[in-house]
């Protein structure tokens, strides 16, 4: 009997619209799930001309496959991890490639590759991006881990990976042990920073001139054709549109205004913290949607605390192609953060990452796919060793010309009383970062005032430090 070149492992959407992908392109997939059902109605669903191999033991599973075994885990992320590679041992051999194709800490990857490089298992942790239609037509793909197993693995990836407009694969190495899922939290970090922000314009146009779901779908339309073209600001206008066909009014508005999140943000929040990173826009994303869980507290506190009146005076032409012109300032600034944290981690983990190869790669397919990740790609193409985004000059003439409608965008705001957290940290993030003098001057008396912990000067070197009283 026909042998399989991969084996997927968990038929939930993402791991069953992988294994068609896989299928579509050549390759005889087996299968296995936890609950043999699954596994029965996939096979069913697809039917019996495809290359698809149906198992019902992980013993099964590792007998229908070539070696050396490639195994692709699309379990959830921790505990069944981990579990998961346990109970697959005694059925690999050196030389086996297992790949985590889920949202795993980037923690956990660098312990499991820790734990298995003794065994001749060759481990890869690999962000993947696209959602259940990417999976299914080509995702952005992030590999890390064993470079001998990238080799093994290559040939497959760059097939079922999607294809940027060059018609690169959108898939390529990203570094050893837990590289590949570091790079898909930052990802999914800017991804926050990202659905914030257009958020906010949302917020700001519906408040400011009152304009209805579809009037802002035809404008977020008309921005997809432009400098703001992405997957994102797409799907933004495709919401927008949609009508509910029990109340015939815009879906969107009868959604409650409750984001929920899955963890990527806050771990990308939380890491930069650790190795020292700004990254202010990404880390409001996450605390927005911290307070839109509080909705119970919001319509309390909507009835006993005051704000202005919201109206708005000035020209709706002109507010709108403000907005515009802030909403792309400030993606440009998120996405120099997430890049500046992605350098500064590479660094501080010896990942060796190439920031023009991680751009190229989410040119397409990806969550965060957009026209601005070409010219991304070509700034670190020109200048590998960057120190921030904001210094190329491209972005630098992008932002000399619209910080200044990012900043009456965010006044518009503040002036009405529409929460501008992400827009007014991206401002902020630029001005510190342009700054040639902070107040970190007198932070630096206060603490030597009260702990005794020292200054440096500027007109002398070494340290000081200040008998205050």
């Amino acid at each position: 009997m026909r042998k399989a070149d991969i084996g997927v492992v968990g038929l939930g959407v993402m791991g069953h619209n992988l294994a068609l992908n896989f299928e579509r392109n050549g390759y005889w997939v087996a299968l296995y799930n936890r609950t043999a059902e699954k596994t029965r109605k996939v096979l069913a669903d697809a039917g019996p001309e495809r290359r698809l191999i149906g198992t019902f033991s992980l013993e099964e599973l590792c007998a229908n496959l070539e070696r050396p075994r490639r195994i692709l885990l699309m379990v959830q992320a921790g505990q069944a991890v981990d579990d998961m590679i346990t109970s697959l041992r005694p059925f690999l051999q050196s030389g086996d490639v297992l790949i985590d194709g889920g949202n795993s800490y980037f923690q956990d990857t660098e312990r499991r590759h820790e734990a298995l490089k003794d065994t001749g298992i060759l481990y890869v942790g690999m962000g993947i991006s696209g959602g259940e239609e990417g999976a299914l037509w080509g995702p952005s793909l992030m590999p890390g881990g064993s470079v001998e197993a990238w080799k093994i693995l290559a040939p497959m990836l760059q097939k079922i990976a999607a294809k940027a407009e060059d018609g690169e694969p959108c898939v390529d190495y990203i570094g050893p042990r837990g590289a590949g899922h570091y790079v898909k939290m930052v990802h999914n970090g800017i991804e926050y920073a990202d659905m914030q922000l257009i958020a906010e314009t949302y917020d700001l146009l519906r408040h400011a001139l009152g304009l209805s779901a579809p009037q802002l779908a035809e404008i977020f339309a008309e921005w997809n054709q432009g400098e703001l073209q992405s997957y994102l600001i797409q799907i933004t206008a495709e919401v927008l549109r949609k009508i509910d066909e029990e109340t015939a009014q815009p879906l969107v508005d009868v959604i409650l205004d409750e984001a929920q999140q899955k963890g990527t943000g806050k771990w990308t929040s939380q890491n930069a913290l650790d190795i020292g990173a700004a990254v202010p826009t990404i880390s409001a994303a996450v605390d927005m949607r911290i307070l839109s869980a509080l909705k119970q507290e919001r319509l309390q506190a909507s009835r006993v605390l005051s704000g202005p009146i919201r109206t708005f005076q000035g020209d709706s032409t002109h507010l709108i192609h403000l907005a515009r012109q802030a909403l792309y300032a400030s993606k440009i600034i998120a996405y120099a953060q997430g890049m500046g944290l992605l350098r500064q981690a590479s660094q501080e983990y010896e990942y060796g990452l190439k920031l023009d190869r991680l751009a190229a790669i989410w040119r397409a397919g990806c969550i965060i796919r957009a026209r601005l990740l070409s010219n991304i790609t070509l700034a670190y193409e020109h200048e590998p060793d960057l120190v921030n985004l904001l210094l190329a000059p491209a972005f630098r003439e992008a932002l000399a010309s619209r910080h200044h409608a990012l900043r009456e965008v965010i006044k518009i705001g503040i002036e009405l009383g529409v929460p501008m957290m992400g827009m007014s940290t991206a401002l902020a993030y630029y001005d510190a970062y342009r700054s040639a003098r902070l107040p970190a001057n007198l932070i630096q008396a206060q603490r030597d005032y009260f702990g005794a912990h020292t200054y440096r000067r500027l007109d002398r070197e070494g340290i000081f430090h200040t008998q205050w009283t």
